[in-house]
Formats: C-alpha cells, sequence, structure tokens
C-alpha cells in the first residue's frame, strides 16, 4: 500500500499552511485536491500556492488544464493515483490537500464510475425541458432522486444537471458511483487530517479571506479570462467569487452586492464541506481556534505522522 498523508476541512481553514509546513518538516511532495486550482489563470480567486512556495515544494495538479477544459473527478482519480505511485517511487511521501470532499473521497476509498450511457435520452430531455425552466428548478428534482449528484453540481449548471438527470431516465441508476466495497477503508496506508474551529471564526476567516483575493486583483483575474473569450456559462467560471465577479462585470450585480454574495456563497460551501468531511469516519479532527495556534495543530498532526510511519 502507497504511503499517503491527507489534510481536508472547508474553505479558509488553514489547510495549505499546515500542508506547507508539514512538507516542509517530512520532505513531502504536495498534490492539491481542489477541482479548479486544476486551471490555469485561476489563481487569486481560487487561493493557489505562491510561486514561490511551489518552487520550495514540488506541487502537482495545478494549472494542468485551460479553463475551457473539462475536468472530472475521473481525470483526477487516474491523475492522483499515478502522482502518489510516483512520489513514494522516490522515496517521498505525498501529501493530499484540498476541499473538494468528492474528489477525495473518490480517490480514498476507490469509487467506480460508469461510463456514459449511448442513448439519446438527452436530447428527448432538452426537448421535453423547455429552456424556461431555470436551472435551479432542475436541481431541485435532481436533488428528489440523486442528492450525492446535486450536492456535487452546481444549481445554475444546466448541462451536467441534464446529464445527471439523463443516466437516472436511461439506466435507472443513480451518476453519483458505484463504489468497490461498502467498505470505506482507504486503499492507502494514509494518515487523513481534518481542519475543524468554532463556526463564527471560520466565517469571519471566509470574510477577510475574500476582502484580500478583491485586494489582490481578483476583477482583473477575471476580466483577463472574459477576454480569452471564456463563456460566463463555462465550467470554470462556475467557481466561487468567479461567477459573481462576472455577474458583475456584466452590470447584473454592484461590486458590493457581488463582495457580498461571493462571502455568503463562501460560507455556505463551507457549511456543505464540513458536511461532507463529517461522513468520512477515518478522519482526525484536528481543532483550531486562533491563527496563532496553528503552529500547535502543526506540532500535534507532526507527531501523528511520526508515529503512522514510523519516522524518527
Amino acid at each position: 500500500m502507497k504511503r499517503l498523508i491527507v489534510i481536508v476541512g472547508p474553505t479558509a481553514s488553514g489547510k495549505s499552511a499546515l500542508a506547507l509546513e508539514l512538507a516542509r518538516h517530512f520532505g513531502c511532495e504536495i498534490i492539491s485536491g481542489d477541482s479548479m486550482c486544476v486551471y490555469q489563470g485561476m489563481d487569486i480567486g481560487t487561493a493557489k500556492p505562491s510561486q514561490a512556495e511551489r518552487r520550495e515544494i514540488p506541487h502537482h495538479l495545478i494549472d494542468i488544464r485551460e479553463p475551457g477544459e473539462s475536468f472530472s473527478v475521473v481525470d483526477f482519480q487516474q491523475l492522483a493515483t499515478s502522482a502518489i505511485e510516483s512520489i513514494n517511487e522516490r522515496g517521498k511521501i505525498p501529501l493530499l490537500v484540498g476541499g473538494t470532499g468528492l474528489y477525495v473521497q473518490a480517490l480514498l476509498e476507490g469509487y467506480q464510475f460508469s461510463p456514459t450511457p449511448k442513448t439519446d435520452r438527452r436530447s428527448d430531455l432538452e426537448q421535453n425541458i423547455s429552456e424556461s425552466v431555470i436551472p435551479s428548478v432542475l436541481h431541485e428534482k435532481l436533488k428528489e432522486i440523486d442528492p450525492i449528484a446535486a450536492n456535487r453540481i452546481h444549481p445554475n449548471d444546466r448541462k451536467r444537471i441534464l446529464r445527471a438527470l439523463e443516466v437516472v431516465s436511461a439506466e435507472q441508476r443513480s451518476i453519483s458511483c458505484d463504489k468497490i466495497s461498502p467498505d470505506p477503508t482507504p486503499l492507502f496506508d494514509c494518515i487523513v487530517f481534518g481542519l475543524s474551529m468554532e463556526r463564527q471564526e471560520l466565517y469571519r476567516r471566509i470574510d477577510d479571506r475574500v476582502d484580500r483575493m478583491l485586494e489582490a486583483g481578483l476583477l482583473a483575474e477575471v476580466k483577463g479570462l472574459m477576454r480569452q473569450g471564456l463563456p460566463a456559462n463555462s465550467t470554470a467560471f462556475q467557481a466561487i467569487g468567479y461567477k459573481e465577479i462576472v455577474s458583475c462585470l456584466q452590470g447584473e450585480l454592484s461590486l458590493e452586492e457581488a463582495i457580498a454574495r461571493v462571502k455568503q456563497s463562501s460560507r455556505r460551501y463551507a457549511k456543505r464541506q464540513l458536511t461532507w468531511f463529517r461522513r468520512m469516519p477515518y478522519i482526525r479532527w484536528l481543532g483550531q481556534v486562533e491563527e496563532t495556534e496553528a503552529i500547535t495543530t502543526f506540532q500535534l498532526a507532526a507527531s501523528q505522522v511520526a508515529e503512522k510511519f514510523a519516522i524518527k
């Protein structure tokens, strides 16, 4: 079994900072478990590691796709597994860090996804569902019949919602996944940490983080992506922080309204992340209350890693 360290948790909980400390201490290479960090040019809104950090510590699965390209959980499973094997072969321990719950759990537990059904069911659905039916209504329907898929598909992503409904209609099964085994035991020799903190403190950190993104140039970043011809309904622009700024630049929202929505959406996303990760019984939760206590969290995590892998 390949060795692996994993850090998960809600947005703004300090995952990246802890990952860097552990990577420096144990000589790890970091694998991103964030579904949006794969896209080039989306740096500020995804809170990617800085170029200096990436020069210091090797990072994988960052900037590997153009913003207009697709990237799925199956792609992630394949690329992350390859990176884990390669890093282990070099005698190092890979460190997976991210907040995309489906990606992390699918990798650790070996989810198997069924192929796209070869039917014309989607065309039937599109003919029967008027364009006037807003995506959020379709999303509520999907939530009734496939809540797992609905949890990972954005309520405005009409294309993917129709895809999920197509699978259910054509094959009477969920698009979500069929697991190798009902046993949630990870397939790797790993230790999985989860970062948690009091909700109001987390929300404060989220709000501060959004403010720093705006100061760092998020508006200019989104303008640059739009100048490249990236359509507003692309998967990349459905990311929190991007879709709201797109709406602002298109005149649908004021800047103040857009910022408020980014903060609200980020808080809701953090709540969904925690709900997802709480279902993974092998996570070792590390509580953080104040930023100054991060070193204590690091020491606790480092001691457990050393014990797990018998590192002196």
